[in-house]
């Protein structure tokens, strides 16, 4: 996949090496040049430029890329232009970065597709979030095992944890699942309230609103994850 990571801040960079290690095709940005200069041999591409300028960042291989991150963490100014030129040149998906409560009012008011919280959450985990199908959050546990909350595959609907025969077919273990559920206040309000079921069972049945929190090699992970 193409990325575009704007900021390379100590999250965004971390951000852009990782998704660069993982074999996608990264665009590291930033107004630093020493940033750039030092990041060069580590992200696929880095430019020196100021993403709120539209006429530079119209240059950019905007149809060609997949994903767009405003990592832009010191102004938060620069961020909401940066995020909303982004949005009115119509990327495919653009994800970026909130500093308080505020910032992020006016981020869901732009129309970005997700949010990040790097205080609250890891470069890696975002990196699984956003190269894996289906990955809800994760939990490095080591460079070669994770443990990662997975949206259930349609085709498990219904069946059990022992039917998916999961731990034979990708060697994965599932921890536990989560259920999702829906429910509505008395002025009508919709919203979504998460149950963690405890030990996974054999017999547990999977429902496609469901989270199955799965260990295993990150090798193995990711063939269950392609094959979903």
């Amino acid at each position: 996949m193409k990325y575009i990571v704007v900021g390379l801040g100590s999250f965004g960079a971390s951000l852009a090496e990782k998704l660069t290690e993982q074999g996608n095709e990264v665009i590291g940005i930033d107004t630093n040049m020493n940033k750039v200069d030092n990041y060069k041999e580590r992200i696929t591409h880095t430019i020196c430029m100021d993403a709120t300028d539209e006429f530079t960042v119209s240059g950019l291989p905007l149809k060609d890329t997949d994903m767009v991150v405003v990592a832009i963490g010191e102004d938060k100014g620069a961020n909401v232009m940066t995020t909303a030129l982004f949005k009115n040149l119509q990327v495919k998906r653009l994800i970026s970065r909130a500093i308080d409560d505020l910032h992020e009012k006016v981020l869901h008011a732009i129309g970005v597709d997700e949010i990040v919280h790097p205080e609250e959450e890891s470069a890696e985990r975002w990196a699984k979030k956003l190269c894996l199908k289906g990955v809800v959050d994760s939990f490095e546990l080591s460079d070669d095992y994770s443990i990662i909350e997975v949206n259930v595959p349609a085709k498990f609907d219904g069946k059990t944890i022992k039917e998916i025969n999961i731990r034979e077919t990708y060697n994965l273990l599932v921890l536990t699942t989560i259920a999702n559920t829906e429910i509505k206040s008395i002025v009508g309000k919709t919203r979504n309230i998460t149950k963690v079921k405890g030990v996974a069972s054999p017999n547990n049945i999977l429902n496609k609103d469901d989270i199955l929190v799965v260990y295993g090699a990150n090798t193995d992970i990711k063939k269950f994850l392609k094959d979903d």
